[in-house]
């Protein structure tokens, strides 16, 4: 467990001393940065300090919890499931990460290292002070979790280029078994970014007031984002699947040259191989 306690003048971390600095003072705010604790152990402390709904945090802490979004008077939950630091292709792993954030605290429960949310914490470590909120940070990981996303996608996009263009000219059972890959990932991918969808359209209508109207435009923004992402996973779906079958047409089309060319010579050597088969039988009269 890490704790980090930030407002406009100074960002200090520490241990679980730093919570009644920030109880005591209303224009600070605190970050609780959870990664391999004991389950049972942070339930307790979230609840008893932040208020945090029971149901909420068990279902953070279920391992292949499909992603979620939760809107409370005080604070918001949301479970999503960013790239871990390995993946840069659609043969993609995934981590968990649940973040709660208010006004006051934001706690962020993570199942693998992040090197995206280590560099937001060293960003705000050790500085003078901040301008950054629980929510800002909470758009900044959103956003790099959109962005990530939509980096695989446009990559696939240049290779499927190449792929269309050689199965033409040099089809292969390689290119098909790597088009089968692709399908593969984009089908687990497609079916994260459609909860991303509705995700992201329900944390922008809890912020749809006057008030929040800087909150709302950063989650419209990431909304947006993953609704162009998860058109482009269906449509390349749908790419891969007319190569396939294109693929699947061409063999067809080379079997049936190949059985015309094997039809005539069958039609050509079948009556003298009949011919030669009867006057080579061994009667008296032939």
């Amino acid at each position: 467990m890490q704790i980090m306690l930030c407002s406009k003048h100074s960002t200090q971390t520490g241990g679980i001393e730093l919570l009644d600095q920030w109880r005591s003072s209303q224009n600070t705010w605190i970050w609780v940065d959870l990664f391999e604790d004991d389950e049972e152990q942070e339930q307790n402390f979230l609840v008893h300090n932040f208020g945090i709904d029971k149901h909420a945090i068990a279902e953070a802490q279920r391992l292949r919890h499909p992603p979620s979004f939760l809107g409370f008077n005080t604070y918001i939950y949301l479970l999503l499931k960013p790239l871990d630091a390995t993946s840069d292709s659609l043969d993609f792993t995934t981590l968990q990460l649940a973040m709660f954030a208010s006004d006051r605290f934001l706690v962020t429960r993570h199942t693998k290292h992040s090197p995206y949310l280590e560099k937001l914490w060293q960003k705000l470590h050790g500085k003078e002070g901040t301008n950054e909120t629980p929510l800002t940070i909470v758009s900044a990981m959103c956003n790099r979790i959109a962005q990530r996303y939509g980096k695989v996608l446009l990559d696939l996009e240049q290779r499927l280029d190449i792929i269309e263009d050689d199965l033409f000219e040099r089809p292969s059972d390689k290119l098909m078994k790597e088009l089968i890959g692709y399908n593969t990932g984009l089908r687990k991918m497609h079916r994260i970014l459609t909860y991303y969808v509705n995700i992201f359209d329900s944390l922008r209508q809890h912020f749809d007031s006057p008030q929040n109207d800087q909150h709302f435009d950063d989650f419209d923004d990431i909304f947006a984002q993953i609704e162009r992402f998860n058109s482009l996973s269906e449509m390349y779906q749908n790419v891969i699947t007319d190569l396939v079958e294109a693929y699947i047409s061409l063999n067809g089309h080379h079997l049936n040259q190949i059985m015309k060319v094997l039809t005539i010579v069958t039609v050509i050597f079948v009556p003298l191989t009949l011919l030669v088969g009867i006057y080579g039988m061994n009667f008296e009269n032939m």
